[in-house]
């Protein structure tokens, strides 16, 4: 099945970005540096981080829905059910060597549930955008975690427990829909409106590599950094 060199380059951006947040992350934890990472140009930098990945998520089922056709529906619950379970494995490991503030409901469960959940909407273009609106704006005029329905912390409608990564359905889910939307207007019949001519070079070799295996990336980057850093402070 063709793939689309423009997406797994952005997604090996997406990686690269992801990558360098979490170095500093680790950083601070082990005291090598000081810095406020939800603040600022670093906040900023988290929140585009994590936008990116969701939005290509998004313009991804749109292209999936078209080249799996009548049976897309069953392909995203598999592979929503695939992301969650890796996002349960991250809240395993977390559980085990942060108690205190483990990972229940980060960025692969929002993917996983995205996925299913938008099964009703991949096929179509101003819906979804009109909705992510919607999913954007809600819990800007109004804070939705006053609601304080615990069973539904996932969906941002109650007081999030501490946790290391936190990505509800609000407003994170209207970085997938906009995705959607986007993606059904520029790869109509999952083929590109506008066709882009690849680059020759070696950056973009590496990010796409690093975007067509951005999943497993996700899973062992950090458990390398972390280690790695942690080594460090034995010497």
């Amino acid at each position: 099945m063709q793939r689309f060199w423009e997406i797994d380059f952005l997604r090996g951006i997406a990686i690269v970005m992801m990558v360098v947040f979490h170095f500093l992350w680790d950083l601070n934890y082990f005291g090598y540096i000081q810095v406020d990472l939800y603040k600022g140009f670093f906040g900023l930098f988290q929140i585009a981080t994590a936008g990116l990945f969701l939005l290509l998520v998004g313009v991804m089922l749109a292209v999936g829905a078209e080249r799996h056709n009548k049976n897309y529906s069953l392909h995203f619950v598999k592979r929503g059910i695939k992301i969650f379970c890796a996002g349960l494995l991250v809240t395993i490991v977390t559980f085990i060597f942060f108690p205190q503030n483990f990972v229940y409901f980060g960025i692969l469960h929002l993917i996983g549930v995205s996925i299913i959940i938008s099964i009703p909407l991949a096929k179509k273009k101003l819906i979804p955008l009109v909705l992510a609106i919607l999913v954007l704006v809600l819990p800007l005029i109004n804070n939705l975690q006053l609601i304080g329905i615990n069973a539904l912390v996932w969906v941002g409608l109650a007081q999030p427990l501490n946790t290391l990564d936190f990505t509800p359905l609000f407003p994170w889910f209207s970085a997938v829909l906009f995705g959607i939307g986007l993606g059904n207007y520029f790869y109509p019949k999952g083929k590109r409106l506008i066709e882009l001519k690849e680059p020759k070079n070696s950056l973009n070799t590496k990010l796409q590599f690093l975007g067509k295996h951005s999943l497993l990336i996700y899973l062992i980057h950090q458990p390398i950094i972390f280690g790695l850093i942690w080594l460090t402070t034995l010497l």
